[in-house]
């Protein structure tokens, strides 16, 4: 699950196309995992819960970014970020009607770990249309 401006680049795409992978890398391990599948927006309840969650100058980012909009000045931002703290300070910071979640839901996973010469060891599992996940070995 991730959380992000839904007027962001990455919503309006997802709009487009809801799928996306994300890929997890642990250098000191030589090992990665990727995760492909269909995004899905999660329920306003959740996305009210974890917005709760996040520490009072986080939520007034999230009301002061135009996340991926140009920016013509850092004390533009800065400006809005000291009006938004000022309309909050001394009450609970709602989430903003535009901030939302969504959820990565897999159909593929893909283990990899580093190998010698580049021969890495590479494992995934991919869903099949039965519902079944299947298993199977690829080339590096």
């Amino acid at each position: 699950i991730f959380y992000t401006n839904l007027g962001s680049r990455k919503a309006q795409q997802l709009s487009q196309n809801p799928f996306a992978a994300m890929c997890f890398y642990w250098e000191p391990l030589d090992r990665q995992v990727r995760i492909e599948g269909r995004v899905v927006a999660v329920d306003a309840k959740q996305a009210d819960e974890y917005f709760e969650s996040r520490p009072f100058k986080s939520k007034i980012g999230a009301w002061a970014s135009r996340q991926s909009q140009r920016l013509d000045h850092q004390n533009t931002l800065l400006k809005e970020i000291a009006r938004q703290a000022a309309r909050y300070m001394a009450k609970d910071v709602p989430r903003p009607p535009f901030w939302s979640g969504y959820c990565l839901v897999p159909n593929y996973y893909e283990f990899w770990q580093r190998g010698e010469y580049r021969l890495h060891k590479r494992h995934c599992y991919r869903l099949d249309e039965n519902g079944q996940w299947r298993t199977e070995l690829l080339y590096p």
